[in-house]
């Protein structure tokens, strides 16, 4: 087996937490090859070492005197390098950035250098080769990660060797300049070394002990999830769940390659496993709940609209037109609604209203806003009977109007719609019918 293994930011915040992800990796000889992102927050009033670099940057890009900020970012690896005992100098490599930041490289060059320096420190303490993600991960013109020339140059170049550490979260156009995947984006470069080397399993971790069922800054204590599939995890990383970031999924799905979410502090917890699909029946009937706030609905309503031919598009073109995605659609004989998030069409609602008269010419348009929208996700659902009649029971019960319910023909998640105000009551409700009823 090979195993491709990715640490978070707090993960590798200290020499302490170094000092464990070394015991990790030597633990298990098949994890040869390492994802470091940069150091995160120590301690929680702390600052992360990407946001340290990106006001560095932002001072060096404004003319201004930035070699104050610039020594505390060198401090904070010194600290790690004195901690581990490494005979290492990164003099030099301050001083390339310091010159770059002067020559205004970009922001994009900025923020990678905390995953470029901190994969310095691994590769030297692990005893591993150390590989610049800009020389085998790549971006083409428009700026959109090139999946064919990476994985090309990438499996050629990890071929060579045994054991490699290759930084998270950034790669480099043709030209060699520097591009970043977006924040987080290091759980993307894990998944695209794995795909690479075809590993085994892709471990990634973190300060968490897999996927929780809910959110714990709602749910006390909320139980894990022990096995996911790829199309529940999309669903609820769409909605808000963070331990992993949604873009991550695809190189290794297209491998069929497991994703293991694992606990730096806790090694020995088995995790969450993600995987493409499985025979195992969930715990309980929902795999896990997830939602976000601020989003608002542009009902539409027509008589006879459905039979009117076009009219989804010319509604949906009014929205196009002025740059604004849609979560969900749901209709009726005469009724459609579209939910959009709320900054995004606020400051331009009467351009999108006044083009919604002119393409669709609607009988009247009613714009309600502060709703939530939570899905509740399961693969136990399609075989469950009554799902959706629990969740009304259930949020009827906690007084929560319901202002929206959609069901994809798959049955793998029901979307619901509340008001902002409802969202935290609303997912107690869900949760308890659920998981604590079954305790």
């Amino acid at each position: 087996m090979r195993k491709v293994v990715k640490f978070g930011g707090s993960s590798l915040a200290s020499a302490e937490q170094f000092i464990k992800v070394g015991n990790i990796i030597r633990a298990d000889k098949e994890r040869a090859f390492v994802v470091p992102s940069a150091p995160g927050k120590r301690y929680s009033s702390d600052t992360k070492v990407t946001d340290m670099l990106y006001g560095c940057y932002a001072l060096a890009e404004a003319g201004k005197d930035f070699k104050k900020e610039l020594k505390a970012i060198k401090d904070r690896y010194q600290e790690i390098i004195d901690g581990l005992k490494l005979e290492l100098s990164l003099e030099e490599e301050f001083k390339v950035i310091e010159k770059n930041f002067k020559e205004k490289a970009g922001s994009n060059y900025a923020a990678s250098r905390g995953e470029y320096l901190n994969g310095i420190i691994m590769a030297k303490y692990l005893g591993y080769e150390f590989i610049d993600a800009a020389e085998v991960i790549f971006f083409n013109e428009e700026g959109e990660f090139d999946a064919e020339l990476t994985n090309q140059v990438l499996s050629d170049r990890l071929a060579k060797c045994n054991n490699a550490v290759v930084p998270g979260f950034y790669g480099a156009y043709a030209n060699g300049k520097v591009k970043t995947f977006s924040r987080g984006g290091s759980d993307i470069t894990g998944s695209i070394v794995a795909k690479a080397i075809k590993a085994d399993v892709y471990e990634n971790w973190t300060d968490v002990s897999g996927f929780l069922i809910a959110d714990p800054r709602i749910i006390e204590n909320p139980q894990a999830i022990e096995v996911i599939t790829y199309r529940e995890l999309r669903e609820l990383a769409y909605m808000g769940a963070t331990v992993l970031h949604e873009d991550a999924i695809f190189p290794v799905r297209q491998q069929g390659i497991p994703i293991n979410i694992r606990n730096t502090n806790r090694p020995d917890d088995n995790g969450t496993w993600i995987v493409g699909s499985t025979c195992q029946k969930s715990k309980y009937v929902i795999t896990g709940i997830a939602g976000k706030k601020g989003f608002c609905a542009i009902n539409i309503e027509k008589d006879m609209m459905n039979s009117e031919i076009g009219f989804g598009r010319k509604v949906l073109q009014s929205f196009e037109e002025n740059g604004i995605s849609f979560e969900h659609v749901p209709s009726g004989i005469d009724t459609m609604t579209v939910f959009v998030h709320q900054d995004e069409f606020m400051h331009k609602e009467q351009k999108v209203v006044a083009g919604l008269h002119r393409l669709a010419n609607p009988d009247s348009i009613d714009i309600e806003s502060d709703l939530a929208l939570i899905a509740v996700v399961g693969r136990g659902m399609k075989s469950t009977r009554g799902t959706a009649g629990r969740i009304f029971a259930a949020l009827a019960h906690a007084n929560v109007n319901v202002k929206m319910i959609d069901q994809g023909s798959s049955e793998l998640n029901i979307i619901i719609g509340v008001k902002d105000e409802d969202f935290e009551t609303a997912i107690k409700a869900i949760y308890d019918i659920f998981v604590v009823a079954q305790l």
